[in-house]
């Protein structure tokens, strides 16, 4: 049976890196891939390794050939491949846990032709999360190309490691990387790509580590002429794929946009700043479990693991609509069916502090997400007569209670919300068969009346 994905990596003198690329991709949660690892003539110990991780793991293949550049690298694995989709890799490179499985996830579910993403930018210890479509959307060609034009220079749109392709596409129209240019190859073999995919999928999580590494054009020995040469093909290339996209009159509009394409690419190599504002050290950009609790005993172990499990899914939707962990934190036991009744009753079953909880609602009041009301509601019956018993000169006749609205502005991320939940709960449940999950709900519901039943009598 052929598998999901083939995940392609071209492979020259990486000794230093390749081991963690390939270790990033066999970490993967989503596991239904093969790789094939093409050895481009390294002079190094590049292929000794990747042969002994394909002697460990049967879904890495090696293909080892004599230097011929990235470009043929990528042709000969394109030739070889097996998967439905495809991903591509540089081997300086590593990918987050969740790459691949939310890649695969958006092309399924939104049955898109591509699927395009966010990516981390890596400066020695420093990273920081590079995109150009803010919202999660299902676009068109023409939508597509439009967000192009306005960056058409953009690493973003520019290089194969941050999308997903239909190999069924890339067969059907033998699309294959011109393996006589050297400056934006990548990028014309995605114009060629698009125009034959009739939707893309934009997707605001960062799933790949870039780390720069390759030289300028002047590095690799390119002459002024050549260059100019070169840069004038690949805007030819670019200008044709607008006139077959657009029509005629949407053509004449943008005209003038379409040029800008000449202006944005004057900059040699399409590389993105050498580090964006809002970076991280490395390391911090996403969560991370602790070690040495992970294999721990205990109750407060498990409970440790379980909130890190839920975290780890809860986080992709704090990255994608920017926002912190501790917000969806709050809206996710906001989205839970409870009766808490009061900012101390809040604080408690949210475990955070006054502060911190405060501040919170105010974030989420102020992107619309939420409708905060402190009000007076008359006090319950039972608590009027236990007054009127202790012979108080003034009883209380009601009480205050908070009342949170859930507001529009909040509906997209209560989406994503119900997706990573669903995402934890198959991820709690893996490997459970129909009978063992039956039987799991009974002890759990078992479990959870004690529960109840002893903290009741505080209550009382």
């Amino acid at each position: 049976m052929n598998p999901a994905v083939s995940i392609i990596v071209p492979v020259y003198n990486a000794q230093k890196t390749i081991g963690r690329c390939i270790e990033s991709i066999l970490n993967q949660e989503f596991t239904d891939f093969e790789v094939i690892l093409v050895n481009d003539g390294s002079k190094d110990a590049s292929g000794a390794i990747c042969d002994e991780y394909a002697a460990k793991d049967s879904r890495i293949r090696v293909i080892h050939k004599e230097n011929t550049g990235v470009s043929d690298s990528r042709n000969l694995a394109l030739d070889e491949a097996r998967g439905e989709y495809l991903q591509f890799m540089d081997s300086d490179d590593w990918i987050t846990t969740d790459a691949t499985s939310l890649l695969y996830r958006a092309a399924k579910e939104y049955q898109c032709d591509m699927v395009i993403a966010d990516f981390y930018r890596v400066v020695g210890q420093r990273v920081s999360q590079k995109g150009d479509i803010d919202d999660d959307i299902l676009m068109t060609r023409e939508e597509f190309a439009s967000h192009m034009m306005e960056n058409p220079a953009d690493f973003y749109y520019g290089v194969l490691w941050n999308k997903f392709f239909k190999r069924e596409i890339i067969e059907k129209y033998h699309l294959r990387m011109d393996k006589d240019i050297s400056w934006c190859e990548d990028f014309m073999f995605n114009l060629e790509y698009i125009r034959h995919a009739e939707s893309v999928y934009a997707l605001g999580v960062p799933i790949y580590y870039y780390v720069k590494t390759k030289g300028s054009l002047a590095s690799q020995g390119m002459n002024i002429s050549k260059t100019i040469q070169m840069k004038r093909m690949v805007f030819s290339y670019y200008h044709k794929f607008y006139k077959s996209v657009f029509t005629e009159e949407d053509y004449e509009k943008n005209r003038l946009q379409v040029y800008k394409f000449l202006l944005d690419a004057a900059g040699d190599g399409m590389v993105p700043p050498a580090i964006l504002r809002g970076s991280k050290k490395l390391g911090n950009e996403r969560s991370s479990a602790c070690a040495i609790d992970v294999d721990g005993d205990g109750v407060l172990m498990d409970e440790y693991r379980d909130r890190k499990l839920l975290d780890r899914y809860l986080e992709q939707v704090a990255i994608k609509n920017e926002m912190t962990l501790q917000e969806v934190r709050l809206l996710t036991y906001l989205s839970q069916p409870h009766g808490v009744n009061s900012r101390k009753e809040l604080v408690d079953f949210t475990n955070m502090n006054w502060g911190s909880l405060s501040i919170i609602l105010q974030k989420l009041v102020a992107k619309g997400m939420l409708k905060v009301e402190d009000v007076r509601v008359p006090a319950p019956e039972a608590e009027t007569e236990e007054v009127k018993k202790e012979g108080k000169a003034k009883r209380r006749k009601s009480v205050r209670k908070l009342l949170i609205t859930m507001l529009p502005a909040s509906e997209s991320v209560m989406k994503s919300l119900a997706t990573a939940q669903n995402d934890y709960e198959q991820a709690r449940y893996a490997g459970f068969s129909e009978d063992e999950l039956v039987q799991y709900e009974y002890l759990s519901n078992k479990i959870k009346e004690n529960i109840q039943r002893v903290l009741a009598k505080s209550l009382e």
